[in-house]
């Protein structure tokens, strides 16, 4: 397998290149959303439209409740901080909140509800592995060239370019990216004190297949723990098994990002899924996967805090073993391991965004709530880590947990604004935010880079896959059913949807964005 290796810089020059090509060569290829432009009834809320230098006083605002909706745990204090974060709000952009969070087991059903009924919100979380293309597809984002244009200069001038380069779907932005890591790579995070406690040797763990011993000591010696917690994806998830599904990871058909090839493929026809979908199968059955994988609305943060699970696949970027001990209440009791090759891919820049639903009666108050979490380091971390005093106390940049920490703990700082904003807790590393920028050095660059699949002309058959995709692919990956009965019956399903046509598209649009390079 050839390794190609570039330094940020590097990087960074071929997203540019790469997507403003294939920018001009995508044209007016699909249908642009119908409810992309503000109405006359949205200008009015803002009284005044705003230079292109600077946005208009709050005083010549009309006041606004902005919607925030995002997949997490509901947070007790969550009122308390919302109060708080209206008192900057007002002063600032003469506008209130309403955090509005979906537990992760729920959120895919609620949004696409949510979506479909046309229900009025302002802002979105979304991501290339959540639908986000086909979601834009729907009308459900509003294109955002202009508000960022109007009331996005902080994120302009704060945002590596490549992120929004990136996450551009036939040139045009549907979501602003969070600005945090852009390598990615797959690993766990395991309990150090329980391999610490039962004597077990994690250096020689390198592979999925490693952990097999691991595993089967954890589950004689400690029954109370479940070795590997997951809700879907396991070892097949796209950030672990490296696939890059060329714009939307709901889609099939995808390339190995940590290779050289450039023919898209069903991806229950590679290896590596077979591969997986057996070891996890291995696993299930025994004993070492929670029995309820494949139906559980628990997601592994709030497992995590329940105390019960021993370890879980994870996208990984430095510290994320402290993040997740952070939240959950382990601090100093969490490690983590890489597993695969750091990749970058048109899934890392889209891999976290905040989009403006179509249905915001006021989008350039979101975008300037928007702009304000990649600019205003106070209302950031307000949203991320709660009151000063409260949640938490400071030192700095640093801060320690209190008593009252567990009541506004959302564990969702990825999502929001800027990272680099962000305080660091006392139990993380202090250099933090270095070490992410050097994670982002070095990183197989996927030949897909900065292309994103158009659906529009096989959008009927994306409709009918998904479907079939619900009912088998999230049971197959857990590890919950029959690899060598349920795999041939999900694939003869997926043929009976159309898979093949939409590969041939895919294939199609992408040969002809290499062509373009």
């Amino acid at each position: 397998m050839k390794q190609v290796k570039q330094k940020t810089s590097m990087l960074l020059l071929m997203m540019l290149t790469i997507v403003l090509v294939v920018s001009a060569c995508s044209g007016n290829n699909s249908k642009t959303n119908n409810n992309a432009e503000p109405t006359k009834d949205t200008a009015a809320e803002t009284d005044k439209p705003a230079s292109t230098e600077e946005e208009p006083p709050a005083s010549e605002l009309k006041p606004y409740k902005i919607s925030l909706v995002y997949p997490g745990t509901p947070q007790t204090d969550e009122k308390k901080v919302e109060e708080a974060l209206n008192k900057l709000l007002t002063e600032k952009i003469n506008a209130t909140i309403d955090l509005m969070p979906i537990d992760w087991g729920a959120w895919d059903d609620k949004i696409n509800l949510m979506i479909a009924s046309r229900e009025e919100v302002d802002i979105i979380f979304t991501a290339q592995w959540n639908g986000h293309a086909n979601n834009v597809s729907k009308g459900a984002f509003l294109e955002l060239g202009d508000l960022i244009d109007q009331y996005g200069k902080g994120i302009v001038e704060s945002l590596d370019p490549a992120f929004l380069e990136g996450a551009k779907i036939n040139g045009k932005n549907y979501g602003v990216p969070t600005n945090k890591e852009l390598a990615a790579a797959g690993g766990i995070v395991y309990r150090k004190d329980v391999t610490d406690e039962l004597g077990i040797d994690m250096s020689n763990v390198k592979t999925p297949q490693d952990l097999d011993a691991v595993y089967a000591a954890v589950k004689a010696k400690r029954p109370d723990l479940t070795p590997l917690y997951t809700t879907a994806g396991a070892f097949n998830s796209h950030f672990f098994a490296n696939y890059d599904f060329l714009g939307d990871s709901t889609i099939p058909g995808a390339i190995l990002k940590d290779q050289d090839g450039t023919t898209v493929t069903p991806m229950e026809k590679i290896d590596r899924y077979k591969e997986y979908l057996n070891l996890t199968r291995d696993y299930f059955k025994k004993g070492y996967i929670n029995a309820d994988a494949a139906t559980t609305q628990v997601a592994s943060a709030d497992a995590w805090k329940a105390g019960t699970v021993f370890s879980t696949v994870e996208p990984m970027k430095p510290g994320k073993d402290a993040e997740i001990a952070s939240a959950a209440g382990l601090t100093g009791k969490l490690a983590q391991i890489i597993m695969t090759e750091k990749t970058v891919a048109t899934s890392e820049t889209a891999g976290s965004m905040l989009g403006i639903s179509s249905t915001s009666k006021d989008p350039a108050r979101a975008m300037m709530l928007i702009n304000l979490l990649h600019t205003d380091k106070e209302i950031n971390n307000l949203l991320n880590f709660g009151i000063e005093g409260d949640h938490y106390t400071r030192s700095g940049e640093i801060i320690t947990a209190t008593g009252n920490t567990a009541n506004y703990n959302p564990g969702s700082a990825w999502m929001f604004g800027s990272q680099f904003l962000n305080y660091v807790w006392d139990t993380e590393d202090p250099d933090k935010w270095a070490k992410f920028k050097e994670f982002n050095q070095n990183a197989k660059v996927s030949p897909a880079l900065g292309f994103v699949f158009n659906s529009e002309p096989v959008k009927a058959e994306v409709g009918a896959l998904a479907n079939v995709i619900r009912q088998y692919q999230r049971a197959l990956e857990t590890g919950s059913v029959d690899v060598d009965k349920i795999l041939a019956e999900y694939e003869a399903k997926l043929k009976d949807a159309g898979v093949d046509k939409v590969v041939a598209e895919k294939q199609k649009q992408f040969d002809e964005f290499l062509a373009s390079k």
